[in-house]
């Protein structure tokens, strides 16, 4: 067997590629709503549609002239009022009324929209069953804290580094040249990992690192899709070049279609 390359996939058992695929779909389907997700609490904050390098440095580091109130309204709660009762909110916080605005104007949209998750049972979102508590986030938006990025770290490290641990796993069965391009494919997205969260905590320094949590992210998910695809396609569709047959030792296990071309 050639030593530069893992056993292909036409190689394998059935039972073993129909896992792998398996795998591939039920993480692929997994991947898109990550991205869903990331897109739906970035996007926005700058006040215009789509996700931008913008969004990003609001989401990390704040934005100069919102309080966390209003950077939440135009970001990741932006779909969970009316457009009218965003506007009252931003008017109020915007206002020297205070708790007498906030007790007329304020209150009866927090009671009716916000309490069902912001009652205060979870200590990882903002509490807003008070005027008090409403009052704290009246400051200016200096983006996420310190301990919300350590918390979201160690399930981002652990989390990412398990599924492509996977694909990485499942890819390297892959027949693909130069094989440099394999080992770059499988290495992008661990360095992109370490990237990403380590620019997080960069971007409260400086803004110019969103950037680099824009690209490691596009790295990511590039390298997501060529693992993906290439994967899929080889394991049921691949016609095998001959040298790789010759360089295997032998034809496909019996079950395993054969198929050969120059």
């Amino acid at each position: 067997m050639n030593s530069s390359n893992s056993q292909h996939f036409l190689w394998l058992p059935l039972s073993q590629r129909l896992t792998f695929t398996l795998t591939l779909l039920v993480l692929g389907l997994g991947y898109l709503f990550a991205m869903l997700h990331v897109f739906s609490s970035h996007a926005g904050r700058d006040g215009d549609p789509g996700l931008s390098v913008t969004d990003l440095i609001i989401a990390y580091s704040g934005s100069p002239g919102d309080t966390r109130l209003e950077a939440a309204l135009k970001g990741p709660m932006q779909n969970m009022l009316s457009g009218e009762e965003r506007n009252t909110i931003i008017a109020w916080v915007r206002s020297e009324t205070g708790e007498a605005g906030y007790r007329s104007e304020v209150e009866p949209i927090i009671e009716a929209r916000c309490l069902t998750c912001h009652e205060g049972s979870n200590p990882h979102i903002p509490t807003l069953a008070s005027y008090q508590d409403v009052a704290k986030l009246v400051e200016r938006d200096t983006g996420m804290d310190i301990f919300t990025l350590v918390r979201v770290s160690h399930i981002h490290l652990f989390g990412l580094t398990f599924i492509f641990f996977l694909t990485s796993l499942i890819f390297s069965h892959a027949f693909l040249r130069p094989l440099w391009f394999k080992c770059v494919v499988i290495a992008v997205p661990f360095v992109g990992i370490i990237l990403d969260v380590a620019s997080w905590y960069l971007t409260k320094v400086h803004p110019a690192f969103a950037w680099v949590v824009m690209g490691s992210g596009a790295l990511m998910a590039l390298s997501f899709a060529i693992q993906w695809a290439v994967s899929i396609w080889q394991m049921w569709f691949y016609r095998l070049p001959r040298d790789l047959v010759e360089a295997q030792g032998a034809l496909p296990i019996v079950g395993q279609p054969a198929t050969i071309r120059a």
